[in-house]
């Protein structure tokens, strides 16, 4: 939209007493109708689509052993630290959540 830097300027005031209720409308739907630029290469590259083929894929994550510090819990199978141990049933632990 070009702007003409030469022309008086009005306060909002005069636009409130002079715009119709058409303009108003019109003004309104104008900013509503905002249109966004996106680059669809870029979003594509982000989904992952289900079934896809990975087996040409690598994961590098170093597994460390179970440390002395740490139990298995016998409901959730995970590995928690200690001070996560809620209650053992006989030779079971069990976490907290799995206890709550």
């Amino acid at each position: 939209m070009a702007t003409d830097y030469d022309a008086p300027r009005r306060n909002e005031t005069d636009d409130m007493a002079e715009d119709s209720l058409d303009e108003l409308k019109a003004r309104r739907n104008e900013a509503q109708s905002a249109v966004v630029d996106v680059d669809e290469s870029d979003t594509a590259e982000s989904f992952e689509l289900p079934g896809a083929d990975l087996s040409g894929e690598e994961l590098t994550v170093k597994v460390l052993p179970k440390q002395a510090d740490e139990f298995t819990c016998a409901s959730c199978f995970l590995v928690h630290h200690r001070s996560r141990l809620a209650e053992s049933r006989g030779s079971q632990l069990i976490c907290r959540d799995c206890a709550a």
